[in-house]
């Protein structure tokens, strides 16, 4: 018995073409293929053209990796039923894609026909630069103008931004911000069954539920691939049909059986989605061949007998009998598509393998991060209409002179957050508590009263929804500033950042982002308050996320401005900021002493100055002649660090250069090298955990391989959760450590 199960699958096939005898009726093009049925026999026909090449994709990509010429063997062979969804489903409804979703692509590229989708696939298995999606970074489904933004190796983790896309249909024709779908577009996003078990996927089932009981509309088509198993992890019989046949508030619709019957089922699915504004679930019936990617032997946990009953559930070999047997074609003819495109397949394999592939580093990254300086400070500057404002403002300005000029760090993010949604409609804010409450600690109030509840909301209590929010919105022009409440509860929904939001423009070479700024309020340093879920000091693992640049604040002049820098970038680059707000500075008014006022400071109006506006390398800068010492650091770090240089010159006369690096990724190290090279003594003053991946590492590491002559020393917090009340003192970073660090480093 043959080895090499796609040949069996290939032999079943052609045999049965070369085999079946027609039948004496014959079927007119219009016809449909059923009584009944909408599905015609000339669009039937299109259709098993298009699950031919999705399968004769499948086998050339394994052809080319066994001759080492591509990199990919997931294929979508037995899922080929999609390609029903590809060719009901308009292009200008969104598709975020199961990776098994070959037949949807060839169907959905038939209403485009400048796309090329055979070659397009073929350039992306091989990892060529000319794929036109990602341009050899992954093989990904995706297309600019299919509008599929790309997704990698997804476990239900694009189901919260496709449902967040679904959210922003709506709210962006009501808000007037341009996107480019109707106003009757439904978003589609497609998983298997395993998938459907995953936290990700159950967050976006119940968040679509959730806005629709609250009256939101809805539109998104959950489609469920179930082919009964995750890579060698059975479902259980029935398990997806229990599960979600009952859901309130999602109608559910099963797909199986013929081509045709899978054809009505879902056109009646999309119908109800497009004409009800609600979520439905598409439960597609399908079967996975040649397991789950080339190098799966499945023979390790599946019997011979067992194989043989997958492939004998073939779709396409059923869909070629019906085809048959209905009299809609004629074997012959069928065996004359499937040769056409066997040979259109190998020819373009042939030429994808020969196309160039990325060859260098700034080749591979160059979609990451982009960073153009000269247009965000221009779009930071962008004028905001004065009469407008004054309007807005009335006499409560908050650089007005008659006021109480001088506030908090947090009366500062309020008021820029106020000016930068007066400059900008296509912002939103929303999060846990950050509409009418106007947050824990106050920072968002009047927003929701002042903007209306359509751009400043209350999400649900999750965090992953939040961030698929954000994503999703993003796509249909929205910049989002969604906020996490805590640090520590960013770290359930991490991968909505590192797998999703800032995946999006290196895996489609910048042609799809989802700018956004995601406020994050944390660190440590609260005082009465918290245990390590409020006094959350470990950022390692948003430093980690590539492309994602993170801004952190001390002064509330600063925040400001660093806030319309980090909207700015987000709006002309495209970029995910993460906007990370110290807590323990929100309301703080004293720097050395109490009642000194020493952390309070004017409000920077907006500028229509491009100088007027803090970005990666604008460093702030204490006692910037003094050169006996340079102190770093950063939030709450910053306060200590001026505290204790003040202490270091009255008991020994050291005057201390202080840098608030305000930017942590990326670091600003050249700039800050050169205040270092001035004073030729640094020490850095890290509140974070020594091991966590915050700054001192990189900084450190950076003057020890630039051969700096520089000596460095750093101070940091001590490697555990943060505990309750005043044992905070012992774990923390404190004035005194400070002090005691920089004497020994001067002695």
């Amino acid at each position: 018995m043959s080895t090499n199960r796609v040949a069996v699958v290939e032999s079943k096939l052609d045999g049965y073409l070369a085999r079946a005898a027609r039948v004496p009726r014959s079927l007119a093009p219009g016809a449909p293929l059923s009584e009944g049925s909408t599905l015609d026999v000339r669009t039937a026909l299109e259709l098993f053209e298009d699950a031919c090449l999705s399968r004769t994709l499948d086998v050339a990509a394994r052809e080319l990796k066994r001759t080492n010429r591509s990199f990919y063997t997931i294929s979508s062979a037995g899922h080929e039923a999609n390609t029903i969804l590809g060719a009901q489903l308009r292009l200008d409804d969104p598709c975020f894609l199961h990776y098994r979703s070959g037949g949807l692509m060839m169907a959905r590229s038939r209403k485009a026909p400048e796309v090329t989708p055979v070659f397009d696939t073929l350039l992306s298995l091989c990892a060529s630069a000319e794929d036109p999606i990602s341009h050899g970074r992954h093989k990904v489904w995706g297309s600019k103008r299919l509008w599929v933004p790309p997704q990698t190796s997804t476990i239900a983790s694009h189901l919260p931004k496709a449902v967040g896309c679904a959210f922003g249909i709506g709210r962006s024709k009501r808000l007037g911000v341009h996107s480019e779908v109707e106003t009757d577009s439904i978003v589609m996003c497609s998983f298997g069954d395993a998938s459907a078990n995953h936290a990700t996927a159950l967050s976006a089932f119940n968040a679509a539920r959730y806005i629709r009981r609250r009256g939101g509309p809805m539109p998104v088509l959950f489609v469920c691939e179930d082919n009964g198993i995750g890579i060698s992890v059975e479902s259980p019989r029935d398990w997806i049909a229990d599960t979600y046949s009952h859901q309130p508030l999602l109608a559910y619709y099963r797909a199986e059986g013929e081509f045709d019957q899978i054809w009505d089922v879902c056109r009646a699915a999309i119908d109800c989605c497009r004409d009800t504004r609600s979520p439905v679930f598409l439960h597609l019936s399908t079967v996975r061949l040649w397991g789950h990617a080339g190098s799966d032997v499945e023979t390790t946990y599946h019997t011979q007998e067992e194989i043989e009953a997958t492939e004998a559930a073939d779709p396409l070999l059923r869909f070629a009998r019906r085809l048959v047997e209905s009299g809609a074609a004629e074997p012959a003819t069928l065996s004359a598509i499937l040769a056409d495109v066997r040979a259109r397949v190998a020819a373009a394999a042939d030429e994808a393998a020969r196309r160039p592939k990325l060859t260098t580093r700034e080749e591979v990254i160059a979609p990451l991060a982009p960073y153009d300086e000269a247009r965000i400070r221009a779009r930071a500057a962008r004028r905001i209409d004065p009469d407008a404002r004054a309007q807005f403002w009335g006499e409560n300005a908050p650089e007005a002179t008659k006021s109480a000029t001088k506030r908090t760090l947090a009366a500062h993010v309020n008021s820029a957050l106020h000016d930068e949604f007066l400059r900008h409609p296509e912002l939103l804010l929303f999060g846990e508590d950050s509409g009418k409450k106007g947050g824990v600690y106050g920072v968002t109030q009047g927003l929701q009263k002042r903007f209306g509840i359509a751009r400043v909301f209350d999400t649900l209590l999750d965090e992953t929804t939040i961030l698929g929010l954000a994503q999703g919105t993003a796509h249909l022009g929205f910049v989002p500033l969604p906020e996490i409440q805590y640090l520590a509860y960013i770290h359930n929904a991490l991968d909505q950042l590192r797998g999703e939001a800032c995946s999006l423009a290196y895996f489609s070479n910048g042609q799809f982002t989802n700018p956004m700024v995601v406020r994050v309020q944390g660190l440590g340093y609260q005082k009465g308050f918290g245990g390590h879920f409020h006094n959350d000091n470990s950022i390692g693992a948003l430093r980690d996320i590539p492309g994602l640049m993170l801004a952190c604040p001390a002064r509330g002049d600063d925040a400001a401005r660093m806030l319309r820098g980090a909207i700015a970038t987000a709006m002309e680059c495209g970029r995910v900021v993460c906007f990370l707000e110290p807590i323990a500075l929100y309301h703080e008014r004293d720097l050395h002493e109490e009642g000194d006022n020493g952390w309070l400071c004017d409000y920077p109006a907006p500028s229509e100055s491009p100088a007027d506006v803090l970005l990666p390398g604008d460093l702030g800068v204490y006692g910037g002649k003094n050169k006996d010492l340079c102190i770093a650091s950063y939030a709450n770090g910053l306060r200590l660090a001026l505290r204790a240089a003040k202490k270091l010159e009255s008991e020994r006369g050291v005057k201390a250069r202080v840098i608030d690096l305000r930017w942590l990724a990326p670091l600003p190290l050249a700039e800050l090298q050169a205040h270092a090279e001035a004073c030729g003594k640094l020490l850095i003053v890290d509140e974070c955990r020594a091991t966590a991946g915050g700054v001192a590492d990189a900084i450190s590491a950076h003057f020890a391989e630039s051969d700096s002559k520089v000596r460095v020393r750093s101070v940091r917090a001590a490697d555990t959760y943060v505990p309750l009340g005043s044992a905070t003192a012992c774990v923390l970073v404190g004035d005194a450590e400070i002090v005691a660090a920089a004497k020994e480093l001067l002695s």
